[in-house]
């Protein structure tokens, strides 16, 4: 054998170790390889044996070859229950009789078994291999092999984009026949309105059938053509591929569909049944019942609709509910006002995103939390068709028609408890004359960055509700100033890009850095800006950077003639010089700024969507004249200084329009000041959620961007990228830099406030340090002995996560006060000081070299440095709790809370399976305790370090809010005390409690457990190991649901 040149993904054997070793010396070759992680061992060494076996098997050729073959696997079997002790797996030796088992059919069903006789029930292809159906001329129709596997099925999921009648029809006999006993699930959409209405009816007739579907008119997400035969004898095979239920796709069509079985893909068919199950839950699809009015008349019309090319005016006929992502804004404003007391709250999202919808539900809960009052509502938008459309938005949350009255135009209100006014009414219609001041509980200004206008001032001034809630995507004002100032400098919750982009609220983006020619690092830099008169003179000195902007353009879209496209520039001069060049070359293009009348203004979006213009280059960002959805191109001919400016300059491209498959990016990028540092935070807030670090992300080609994204770095504008960030990368030696700077002209040094001033995260910092220890090594305190209070500084880092406030407030009060008296505690007290305790110092007071309690509180408290550095993150973590605890009910004294983190050491002292005397043996992700008769789960959802682990992402996940799928240890069968355990619990007296994290360590942190609560057994599937779905007894909030269900959720 000798290694080819390429990729592979082998394990090293012998002979690949020799071949290694051989062309190691010349150096002609990069050998790349990695440990084989832990927890995808047992995967990659089967099917590396299996291979192994295979080829070792089909060398036997005598002629018993299939006694010897037989012989040869039984020896390995007996092997394994040798060396492991395995003595349940003499259940796998294979009989000497040499033969298969193809069904084992109940004998009352005669027209089956007969059917089985005659090969016409099972499936031509085998269940137990993958098959690709092309088309060919000799293999099966799909059709007909469909119709082989509902035959042999005993529960069928279909997810479906659309379903034809000309297709039903094919294998619809079959399916009347099956569910007669057996149940089926399908998931469809009235997309393009190409489903039959007919088909849904009939099949919505069968009995055990259930159907789902989405109605989204403008965006639905489903394009998938999935079949999934389950079986229960662990043969179940899923289709996958390109065919929809249409007699083309069945019959005709050169339609590819893969069949995966579960004997040689389980993982696959996991994957399938964890995704499908998240589908089914999720309230984008509805279930259809025949029998309800509303359900026939919500389809027939959604069909009809999505027929037409225009779907304005749509009316649909069922409730609206709030998208996963609006819920979670709902949850965040909930804790503002009943964790933090602020009850003027700010909403930061883009226009399209459903700020009205969250408004609508936000007040919603308010009248519900206030049955009994009048709950008066001011709503207020400067547009009268902003208005009208909120009025029915509200009236459909409500599902009250005649709610609320337009004050605007020629609108007069019949009354003035809820009312929907534009700014000039209430300027110019004597509202202050008619209603008095502090009259309404509510009120909801909408666009709240014109807020800087005297008329909105007047009105903020007036109104004094009980709740304010302002809305907008600028969070800065039309005058540059940040409106936060109205709401105690805090936006209390945003709608993240990458998730409005994978819910298709915004259009993804192809971003592109291109390499600039003029180089910034010797451009003048002040106080976290350069000098833009330098940057003025360089950009316009001459026309070799435009004829490289204008190539970049040519290279990156369909046709320049052909976009509409924004650029950003940094001054009045620059913006005016790019239009010049631009017309003289002949790309028709004008430049506006702050100077622009509004008839400009007007005058250019008009232009722009006429494409009499292809170009606006602007400078202020805030011009609401270059408020265009048409916007296809946005270029960035100036380096971002803010990433809040840089993600409103990318947000006016990110609308979507007609014809607009995506925005185009071009990001010109040349050599930067060493103290440029925004690249991280800019790649950081694009990508969205991940755990690498933004080199890594850049190094693999940016594999977690949001659905439908792209970003493609030029070499050079790459080394470039890559070095400011390692020049500005916060390593010990930058941070000791740092410290030092921070320190000089204090006396007081607090770690939240310098990671604020610095852009230094915590994490940064606690990777391997203390701040008491960082600012010792920068010399701004003398007196610390680190090997004195190691335990204690190493400990800090492990107190990152902590955010029960009730937990957060007792440890504050201990650290604050000058006295601790121990036996002055209360059981409940005690048992949160014995978390705190294992936080910090993780062992028996004796193994610690402690005598008791109070002497290591008071050893901390001698060292005030590191007692401050522990406030200081305690108080930053209350200040900043996004969700709203509850109690964890149990029969006993437990002071944890339910959606809180707690570090493993934190549950196992609450439960006092670690106390001051005495720690329990505990290395595996269960336990029970026998004397409170109850389970504790372990969860990590990423069991690998790999970013991606097909074999481990879908053991456990959750469903939905409520039901969590857990794949227990590989040694608990169903029969066992433990899995008995599980599926009686509640019948025994016994309870279930989960504790969840994503993965094991972030950013080289260990992470923490979410508190999910008590749950009940519903079902399981299999034994050694048990797939058990489990029910909450308390929903999980959306923030913790996002997480729980990554692996499985899409968007």
């Amino acid at each position: 054998m000798s290694l080819n040149n390429g990729f592979y993904e082998s394990v090293i054997n012998k002979l690949i170790d020799e071949e290694i070793q051989k062309i190691k010396p010349k150096k002609e070759y990069l050998i790349d390889t990695k440990q084989i992680d832990e927890e995808e061992g047992s995967s990659i060494l089967s099917k590396y044996m299996s291979i192994v076996i295979n080829k070792s098997l089909n060398r036997i050729s005598n002629k018993d070859k299939l006694n010897k073959q037989i012989e040869i696997c039984n020896k390995i079997i007996k092997l394994l229950v040798i060396e492991l002790e395995l003595h349940d797996f003499n259940e796998f030796i294979i009989s000497e009789n040499a033969e298969l088992l193809l069904a084992v059919l109940n004998c009352i069903d005669n027209s089956l078994i007969e059917n089985n006789k005659k090969n016409k029930v099972r499936p031509i292809t085998s269940i137990a291999m993958n098959s690709l159906f092309t088309g060919a001329k000799n293999e099966p129709s799909l059709g007909s092999e469909l119709v082989k596997e509902i035959n042999t099925a005993d529960r069928i999921d279909m997810l479906v984009s659309f379903i034809k009648w000309s297709g039903l029809v094919q294998i619809y006999e079959a399916l009347k026949e099956f569910t007669k006993e057996h149940k089926l699930r399908i998931i469809t959409t009235s997309y393009m309105g190409a489903t039959d209405y007919k088909a849904i009816l009939e099949l919505s007739k069968l009995p055990n059938t259930e159907i789902k579907i989405s109605y989204d008119t403008k965006r639905t997400r489903l394009h998938s053509k999935s079949y999934m035969f389950y079986r229960n004898t662990g043969f179940s095979t899923a289709f996958i591929g390109s065919s929809n239920l249409s007699n083309a796709a069945l019959t005709s069509g050169l339609e590819w569909n893969l069949k995966i079985s579960e004997y040689t893909s389980k993982e696959m068919i996991n994957k399938f049944n964890a995704t499908f199950e998240s589908y089914w839950h999720d309230n984008e699809f509805y279930l259809f019942n025949k029998d309800n009015e509303n359900d026939t008349k919500t389809l027939i019309n959604a069909l009809k609709i999505n027929k037409k090319t225009d779907s304005n005016g749509s009316q649909f006929y069922f409730d609206i509910t709030p998208y996963s992502y609006q819920k979670e804004i709902l949850d965040k404003l909930q804790v503002e006002r009943e964790v933090h007391n602020r009850y003027k709250n700010l909403l930061v999202a883009a226009t399209g995103t459903g700020k009205t919808i969250i408004s609508g539900f936000d007040y919603k809960r308010f009248v519900e939390d206030n049955l009994g009052s009048k709950n008066k509502l001011l709503f207020v938008a400067h547009r009268e068709e902003i208005l009208k459309q909120s009025l029915d938005a509200f009236r459909m949350i409500l599902r009250d028609r005649n709610f609320g009255d337009l004050w605007v135009g020629r609108y007069e209100p019949s009354q003035i408890e809820h009312l929907f006014i534009s700014i000039q009414t209430f300027n110019s219609q004597g509202f202050t004359e008619n209603i008095k001041e502090g009259y309404y509980d509510y009120v909801i200004i909408d666009e709240f960055h014109h807020s800087a206008a005297k008329s909105y001032r007047k009105l903020l001034d007036y109104v004094k509700p009980k709740i304010l809630l302002g809305m907008t995507a600028t969070p800065e004002r039309m005058d540059g100033k940040d409106v936060t100032e109205y709401f105690d400098n805090k936006i209390a919750a945003e709608i993240r890009l990458g998730e409005a982009i994978n819910r298709k609220i915004l259009s993804p983006f192809n971003y592109f850095a291109v390499t600039d020619e003029v180089s910034l690092k010797d451009i003048e830099w002040k106080k976290g800006s350069y000098n833009v008169g330098e940057l003025e003179k360089v950009y316009t000195k001459n026309n070799q950077r435009a004829n490289l902007i204008i190539d970049s353009i040519k290279k990156c879209t369909k046709s320049i003639k052909d976009v509409r496209a924004l650029g950003f520039c940094v001054s009045k001069l620059h913006a005016e010089f790019m239009s010049k060049y631009f017309n003289k070359v002949g790309i028709p293009s004008i430049y506006l700024t702050s100077d622009s009348s509004d008839e400009e203004r007007d005058s250019a979006k008009n232009k722009l969507n006429k494409k009499e213009v292809n170009f606006i280059f602007v400078v202020d960002l805030y011009n609401e004249g270059v408020d265009i959805p048409a916007i296809d191109t946005v270029l960035f001919l100036r380096p971002t200084e803010s990433i809040t400016v840089f993600l409103q300059q990318l947000g006016r491209g990110l609308r979507l329009y007609e014809g607009k498959d995506c925005l185009t990016v071009l990001d010109y990028v040349g050599q930067a000041n060493k103290s440029y540092s925004i690249y991280e935070q800019k790649f950081r807030a694009i990508i969205g959620s991940t755990n690498n670090s933004i080199e890594k992300e850049i190094e693999n080609e940016f594999p977690n961007l949001p659905k439908g994204c792209f970003i493609q770095l030029e070499k050079v504008a790459k080394e470039y990228i890559l070095e400011s960030i390692k020049n500005v990368t916060n390593n010990k030696t930058s941070i000791v830099r740092k410290i030092r700077d921070y320190a000089n002209e204090r006396n007081n040094y607090d770690v939240v406030e310098f990671c604020k001033e610095y852009n230094v995260e915590l994490a940064d910092i606690y990777k391997s340090y203390s701040f008491t220890q960082l600012i010792n090594e920068a010399g701004v305190i003398k007196d610390f002995d680190y090997n004195k209070y190691k335990k204690e500084s190493d400990g800090i880092s492990r107190l990152l996560h902590i955010n029960s406030k009730e937990y957060i407030e007792f440890i504050l009060k201990i650290l604050v006060s000058d006295k601790f008296d121990y036996k002055s505690f209360n059981d409940y007290e005690k048992l949160m000081l014995n978390m705190f305790y294992y936080e910090l110092w993780q062992d028996t007071l004796e193994k610690s070299g402690f005598n008791s309690i109070e002497e290591c509180i008071f050893k901390l408290k001698e060292c005030p440095d590191l007692i401050n550095e522990i406030i200081s993150i305690l108080k930053y973590n209350l200040e900043n709790i996004d969700f709203k605890e509850s109690e964890l009910k149990l029969d006993y004294p437990c002071p944890l809370k339910l959606h809180s983190r707690y570090s493993m050491a934190e549950v196992l002292a609450a439960f006092e399976e670690y106390n001051l005397e005495h720690k329990a043996p505990f290395w595996q992700g269960v336990k029970y305790l026998d004397d409170k008769k109850t389970d504790i789960f372990f969860i990590t959802l990423n069991k690998s370090e790999k970013d991606y682990s097909e074999t481990t992402m879908y053991d456990d996940y959750a469903i939905d809010d409520e039901h969590f799928h857990w794949q227990s240890q590989s040694v608990t069968s169903d029969t066992s005390p433990t899995g008995q355990r599980y599926i009686n619990h509640e019948s025994l007296g016994s309870k279930v409690v989960l504790f969840v994290r994503e993965r094991k360590k972030i950013n080289g942190i260990t992470e923490s457990y979410y508190c999910l609560g008590t749950a009940k057994f519903v079902s399981y599937e299999g034994s050694k190991p048990m797939s058990i779905v489990w029910k909450l007894d308390n929903k999980m909030p959306e923030f913790i649901k996002k997480k729980a269900s990554g692996n499985v959720m899409v968007g």
